[in-house]
């Protein structure tokens, strides 16, 4: 479900709702099949909300994000799920670095970035990241990176021992 909804996120910038579904469906249901614990993929899917949504409301992640890690939360531990948010994140900080140099446009993000962290320090409010760009999709596309390949690569990292 994972694969295709990394397809699914390339190809159309949405993640169908159903693959969540889905998955969340069956990581519960084998959680319940091996540990008879329904509380630990409860409890999982619960810290993916609560850790990715502060990033969704500041535009930093998509909803689909969110729910992918959620869907993620419902196969794994605490610890395991953990463990893959800090290696999705730093996969997508080599893919982001990558998009930066490909594009040749890490002066002009730089700034950005900071210009936007200097607003939120002097108005101590939140605001979307990135809100200028929703407007040209050009350049929404040319400074996005489809945080679903990361979280993928970071899943099957775990899976393989990796991490």
């Amino acid at each position: 479900m994972l694969f295709l909804a990394a397809l699914a996120d390339l190809k159309t910038d949405r993640i169908p709702n159903g693959f969540i579904i889905l998955g969340t469906v069956i990581g519960i249901l084998g959680g319940l099949r091996y540990h008879t614990d329904l509380l630990q993929p409860v409890f999982s899917m619960l810290l993916a909300f609560l850790l990715m949504y502060p990033l969704f409301k500041i535009g930093a992640l998509g909803a689909g994000d969110v729910k992918v890690f959620m869907m993620i939360g419902s196969f794994m531990n605490k610890k395991e799920l953990l463990a893959i948010m800090v290696s999705t994140f730093l996969i997508g900080a080599v893919f982001s670095l990558i998009k930066l140099l490909t594009e040749h446009n890490g002066r002009e993000r730089i700034e950005y970035f900071l210009s936007y962290i200097s607003e939120v320090a002097r108005t101590g409010r939140w605001k979307i990241y990135g809100e200028h760009m929703l407007q040209d999709y050009q350049l929404y596309r040319k400074n996005k990176i489809h945080f679903t390949v990361p979280i993928l690569f970071g899943v099957v990292m775990k899976l393989g021992g990796v991490i």
